[in-house]
């Protein structure tokens, strides 16, 4: 007798991810009951085994794991595309819109950012942010996989804007303090909710932010709570002239000093860690997650995850933020990562199409924490899977023999819009394009009043004056 579940996707070219490859499998098929995976196998084989309620036919589409995004701030995508292709960005373009994001600005932009990774397939979002009213919600009303960390750092009010390039900023225990305490709030809160699509890490903004004490702190609180760590590290030279200053030790080594150097810590960027460096963390048995996107149009630097991988470390992709980086899609990063490592290296083997696939997937889930849970698809994983449209021209023609195209046209030639079906824990969030758990057209409304505000009080702030864009503008260049 057949076994009754909830959905059986059939006649697909499935990537399963299991392995050491991308697992593929013709005619394959995936059966889905509640929020999990039953089987995955040939066509042929689970349709015998099963009795669908819904039968979703994948013929011409490729079926993956759906794809992790594993460091996004997403309230910055309200004031997207204000901060690139100028020096010292954070300080020079970011800083004066920062102070000017209000809490239902950072939500609309959040949910902006939500729609966009979702359209693109990607279903698990880690997000880093200061906490704010509606933030948590906005990821479980979307029906999305989130990793939330609670921004901590120990700036005063206005953070660095209005500082001089290479100025130390101070620091605040008082701030300090205030934000441990309501990211563990937020954490005692969130962590496991929505039937466990919410959960949570902790989060030194970066090693340059906090006192020494403080992030001892916060790795105390992060062993009792069972929790990892999301943290910048080496986040370019701005920081390490931060850290030679403040505590005259570059990055790595002290972090290796305080012991947090283990497979707690999730280390984001590394933009100025050198190889050796990026070994050093790698075979502490941290994780690193790579923007390529990002850190190559703000800094003008790939960040050593070659090194780092050699060594044994696991690589996650994240997008980071639509200020600087100007879109959140993991197709996008795919492309970069190994398009920049390639160049780099001068080397046209280094970073292989199914390579950084796999870091979008299986590898980017183990690196968060999750890999038990998401990453590939087989029975008893959460059933994240996206449906990819392999007849769109630019991932046409299909071949399977003797060389089989697929993994390389999706990484060199998709751009993701060609994601059509999207299921997050069972549930179909977006079917044939169009996203049912979100309205569109409405928080692309939202986005664009909100961010029209903030525009306006930036303008009318006189810190507007040192943005180093305006003298693009001015030449009439943007």
């Amino acid at each position: 007798m057949s076994e009754k579940v909830d959905t059986l996707v059939t006649h697909a070219h499935l990537f399963t991810l299991q392995g050491d490859g991308v697992g593929y499998i013709p005619d394959g098929a995936v059966a889905i009951q509640g929020t999990r995976i039953s089987a995955v196998g040939s066509t042929t084989d689970l349709m015998t085994r099963f009795q669908p309620k819904e039968m979703i036919d994948a013929s011409g589409f490729a079926v993956l794991p759906g794809l992790i995004d594993a460091h996004m701030h997403t309230s910055w995508a309200v004031v997207r595309g204000v901060a690139q292709d100028v020096s010292n960005w954070m300080q020079a373009a970011l800083a004066p819109y920062a102070r000017h994001v209000t809490p239902s600005a950072a939500l609309a932009g959040t949910r902006l950012n939500i729609l966009e990774a979702l359209k693109a397939g990607t279903t698990t979002l880690g997000d880093f942010s200061k906490p704010y009213p509606g933030w948590a919600e906005a990821f479980e009303g979307a029906g999305v996989r989130a990793r939330l960390t609670p921004t901590i750092n120990a700036l005063q009010t206005g953070g660095m804007a209005g500082l001089k390039i290479g100025e130390l900023y101070p620091l605040d225990p008082d701030v300090g303090q205030q934000a441990i305490d309501t990211a563990l709030a937020f954490t005692q809160e969130w962590h496991g909710a929505a039937d466990g699509r919410i959960t949570t890490m902790l989060g030194p903004q970066g090693p340059d932010m906090i006192s020494r004490d403080q992030l001892l702190q916060v790795k105390r609180l992060a062993d009792k709570e069972n929790l990892m760590i999301h943290m910048h590290v080496a986040q370019g030279d701005r920081e390490i002239n931060q850290m030679l200053k403040r505590f005259e030790q570059r990055t790595p080594e002290y972090l290796k000093e305080l012991g947090y150097l283990d497979d707690q810590l999730l280390a984001v960027h590394l933009t100025e860690a050198t190889d050796e460096e990026a070994a050093l963390i790698a075979r502490s048995g941290a994780r690193m997650a790579l923007c390529s996107g990002s850190i190559g149009i703000i800094d003008g630097i790939v960040p050593p995850a070659y090194a780092f991988r050699e060594a044994g470390g696991l690589v996650a992709l994240g997008s980071d933020q639509a200020a600087g980086n100007n879109c959140n899609n993991i197709f996008n990063e795919m492309k970069l990562t190994a398009l920049f490592n390639k160049i780099k290296a001068r080397d046209p083997e280094v970073m292989p199409a199914w390579e950084v696939l796999r870091m979008a997937t299986i590898e980017g889930a183990r690196a968060i924490g999750l890999g038990d849970q998401i990453g590939s698809l087989e029975a008893g994983k959460q059933a994240d899977l996206i449906l990819v449209d392999l007849s769109a021209p630019n991932l046409t023609p299909v071949l399977d023999a003797p060389i089989r195209t697929i993994v390389p046209n999706l990484v060199y030639g998709g751009s993701g819009h060609e994601v059509k079906t999207v299921l997050v824990a069972g549930r179909v969030l977006m079917r044939e394009g169009e996203v049912l758990s979100m309205h569109e057209s409405n928080i692309c409304a939202e986005a664009q009043s909100e961010a029209e505000k903030v525009a306006q009080r930036v303008a009318a702030d006189p810190i507007h004056n040192n943005m180093a864009l305006l003298t693009a503008m001015k030449k009439g260049q943007m």
